[in-house]
């Protein structure tokens, strides 16, 4: 299946500037060379070297022209691929490209199948199963912080940490070998440098997944509530939070039957925030519908804004709302700070919300609204920033496979001295086979039709 002749439209459906139509395989220049007709005879694409681009035509079977092309080669091994690797770049247009992929098959070659160019790349050395990985997160990065994090990894960070645990844990394996195979010549193994070897790439094992932990934060993001009763700004603090008129704002009690939502980037962090109806008992039956779903989308929420009216005071309808809230989750926003009559003291917000953030602010003047990002941002990442500078991303599948090795490597480490030399050895190999599954060298056909089955067509 792999060594067949491949093309696909690697561009976004629809109109734009251009369409990209790419082609992978041993074969693939001769055959573009039978469609593609160069506007300077003496630019023949079979004789052209490497990472060049040629104007012309693509020609139908009947030698009619189907569009003007700039075609590019980049022959293998230096490809994305690592096989070589033709570039039709047409007119943006879903019918000039889709007419341009059948001119294209009509040659013998095959579509490709989801992630089929960036398994090639990963199947001829091109990456390992890690910077493979990487290329969906870089096209689905929301935020910059994201992306740098997906780039890092696309880099090879990843793979270098990692290269790192499996050298010093080649290097322990070799030792219990050596004893093994001559324990006349070799005898016992030096257990207090096999020990803190272990103890090393334990620790640096911890640092990775608390550094993949971090960054899962900055690749899924979080759902952030904004609740409170009737009339106390939730809907005027979406509005200012996207920068935007999003939501409707009136002094009307109940204006928001349903839930308002979008995204916003808060220092990094793709953060779904969720404008929800006011917090009442209501006899109207479309409003409380509304407050139903509201108070559902707060209970799994992963953040919680509640909002404070500062002329209204600390009523009962914001006592009842406090109740049902995860007060571990919630900030508190005293709004309307701009106004002349305030009834919030701050001895109630100390003794009414003992323990929660508390920020006084006004949405109207965009007072405060700084500090609540930067407390949004701290909420988010309490217990996830640590001294070290260590950026890595990590999917599940490589979060699963490292904890596998971190338990490999506490058994090895509790039977040094203790379990025969084969049994040790056996735990250190151990880690090495599911180390090996997160670079991919040991990576099994299924999982990767799972990795490559996330990936559009064309990529």
């Amino acid at each position: 299946m792999f060594n067949d002749d491949i093309a696909a439209i690697s561009t976004a459906p629809g109109e734009s500037g251009i369409a990209i139509i790419r082609l992978s395989g041993s074969e693939v220049i001769a055959k573009a060379a039978r469609i593609f007709k160069p506007y300077r005879a003496d630019s023949d694409i079979l004789t052209r070297p490497s990472h060049t681009l040629t104007l012309g035509w693509i020609l139908d079977e009947q030698q009619e022209a189907v569009d003007e092309v700039l075609l590019g080669i980049m022959k293998g091994p230096r490809s994305y691929t690592g096989e070589d690797v033709v570039e039709i770049n047409c007119h943006g247009g879903t019918l000039v490209a889709r007419r341009c992929l059948e001119v294209v098959l009509q040659c013998g070659v095959r579509i490709a199948e989801p992630g089929e160019f960036t398994r090639r790349a990963f199947l001829n050395g091109r990456m390992d199963a890690s910077q493979a990985e990487a290329v969906i997160e870089v096209i689905r990065a929301k935020t910059e912080k994201g992306l740098r994090l997906a780039v890092k990894q696309l880099s090879g960070q990843n793979s270098r940490q990692l290269h790192r645990l499996e050298e010093r844990l080649i290097y322990v394996n070799a030792m219990l070998e050596a004893s093994l195979d001559f324990p006349d010549e070799v005898g016992e193994p030096d257990y207090e440098e096999m020990r803190k070897i272990i103890q090393e790439q334990l620790s640096l094992v911890d640092k990775i997944l608390s550094s993949g932990q971090r960054a899962q934060i900055y690749r899924e993001g979080i759902n952030a509530v904004i609740c409170g009763k009737p009339n106390v700004g939730k809907s005027s603090l979406l509005n200012a939070l996207l920068r935007q008129e999003k939501a409707i704002v009136t002094n009307i009690p109940g204006t928001t039957r349903d839930i308002v939502e979008d995204y916003i980037n808060i220092h990094g962090i793709p953060v779904r925030i969720m404008d929800t109806a006011g917090i009442r008992s209501t006899e109207d039956l479309v409003e409380r519908i509304g407050v139903e779903r509201s108070e559902e989308v707060i209970r799994n929420a992963d953040l919680v804004l509640l909002l404070l009216d500062v002329e209204a005071g600390i009523t009962f309808e914001d006592l009842k709302i406090y109740e049902k809230i995860d007060k571990t989750k919630t900030i508190i926003l005293v709004n309307k700070e701009d106004l002349e009559i305030k009834n919030i003291s701050e001895e109630q917000i100390k003794e009414t919300f003992k323990g929660v953030k508390i920020i006084r602010g006004s949405v109207k003047e965009d007072i405060g609204l700084e500090e609540l990002e930067n407390a949004i941002e701290e909420m988010v990442l309490t217990g996830q920033l640590d001294s070290d500078d260590l950026e890595i991303m990590l999917n599940l599948r490589q979060t699963n496979a490292l904890r596998q090795a971190k338990k490999y490597l506490e058994d090895s480490l509790a039977a040094i001295g203790e379990a025969p030399l084969d049994c040790l050895g056996v735990d250190i190999w151990g880690a090495l086979e599911v180390l090996g599954q997160v670079t991919g060298k040991n990576l099994k056909e299924e999982i990767m039709d799972r990795i490559f089955h996330e990936f559009c067509i064309g990529k």
